[in-house]
């Protein structure tokens, strides 16, 4: 069925979506456009104590190194606004300050420089307090996300919807917006997360439908890296799939570079970011006639440093072997112990299977990408 055309990007439809990306107003976090068509930005938060200055650096560092774009760092206590600054100053890529309820800490972290502040308006007490941070951060540049979280809504809005719903979660996200266009501040992110998948859609597409306010998407509180991978794709990749969505973060009980690379993952299956190298095998069956997991995992771990777009398949049998290996930039159809080497469609040579990661990797080192 063809797409309605009188239906903009964000509209249901009982079997088809329009993949156009939502138009949004734009916001820069520290050089990073959020927003407005820049391209979709992968974050993480750290998950040492803010206080050790040494440790958060570090875990900042290597997620840099793992390719994030902004990093959100708790400001919990006393301890950890103080050691703000210097975190910032030693930051390779942008800091968002985490801030929940305490306005004194907001301000300290705006002072030490941060590019963005995650604060919630409503919850910081009197109008004068917010005034403070709306101030204090319009006058730096920095603007604020406006975090939802199906688990704290505020009670008179849970009373009302009887439990959290898509609804509940908007009407929340519009009251500390309502506060920010009182005081004159719209430079805003907004969030409105949940651990529950098809709640989480819900309330991005009624935001993306009744705003025009950037979205950061994420599924809060995911779970380990197995689950919280699989939640994450489907909430995120599908809300991404439907043009919704400016910036994201996964959420994951592990390492914040393992957030970075499943969030980049998720542009990449839908062309929103450009690939390194993709490594492409069939799922194996009794069909199969070689190594393919020794191959597979010898491949991974020479290739795992390596910034070169490049598409490489690896298919371990006759039958969709040869089209499958023919279609990607390098390819490799095997059979009974021999792979038929492809590129860029063209059959060039046969190669034993004890050759054939030597191949690749000779192939992937001779290989220009298109520009």
């Amino acid at each position: 069925m063809l797409p309605d055309p009188t239906l903009p990007s964000w509209s249901p439809h009982p079997t088809y979506r329009v993949n156009v990306r939502r138009k949004t107003r734009q916001v820069s976090i520290g050089g990073i456009k959020v927003g407005g068509g820049a391209p979709i930005s992968v974050q993480t938060m750290t998950k040492t104590k803010t206080d050790d200055v040494a440790g958060t650096v570090g875990q900042i560092k290597t997620a840099a190194e793992a390719g994030v774009d902004i990093v959100r760092v708790t400001v919990n206590d006393k301890e950890a606004a103080a050691a703000m600054a210097e975190i910032v100053k030693q930051s390779p890529v942008p800091i968002v300050a985490d801030i929940h309820f305490n306005h004194i800490f907001a301000l300290k972290a705006i002072e030490a420089g941060v590019a963005k502040v995650r604060i919630n308006p409503g919850n910081i007490g009197s109008k004068d307090r917010i005034r403070q941070v709306l101030t204090a951060a319009k006058d730096r540049g920095i603007p604020i996300r406006i975090g939802v979280n199906s688990g704290s809504l505020e009670e008179d809005i849970l009373q009302k919807h009887g439990y959290p719903t898509a609804e509940a979660l908007f009407e929340s996200a519009m009251r500390h917006v309502g506060i920010c266009d009182e005081f004159g501040f719209t430079d805003i992110v907004i969030s409105v997360k949940s651990t529950d998948v098809r709640l989480m859609i819900e309330a991005y597409r009624l935001v993306a439908e009744r705003t025009d306010i950037p979205l950061h998407l994420g599924v809060t509180e995911a779970g380990t890296t197995r689950v919280g991978t699989v939640k994450s794709a489907v909430g995120i990749g599908s809300l991404l799939a439907e043009g919704i969505g400016d910036t994201i973060r996964v959420s994951l009980t592990d390492d914040p570079v393992k957030e970075v690379e499943v969030g980049k993952e998720i542009l990449r299956t839908l062309n929103l970011a450009s690939r390194n190298v993709e490594l492409i095998a069939c799922p194996t069956c009794g069909r199969l006639e070689v190594d393919l997991f020794g191959i597979m995992a010898q491949l991974e771990e020479k290739l795992a440093g390596v910034k070169k777009s490049v598409s490489i398949a690896v298919l371990g049998c006759v039958v969709n072997g040869p089209g499958e290996a023919s279609a990607a930039d390098i390819g490799i159809a095997a059979g009974k112990g021999v792979g038929v080497l492809y590129r860029k469609g063209q059959m060039i040579k046969r190669v034993k299977e004890e050759e054939i990661v030597q191949t690749i990797l000779e192939e992937v080192e001779k290989f220009q990408p298109e520009a």
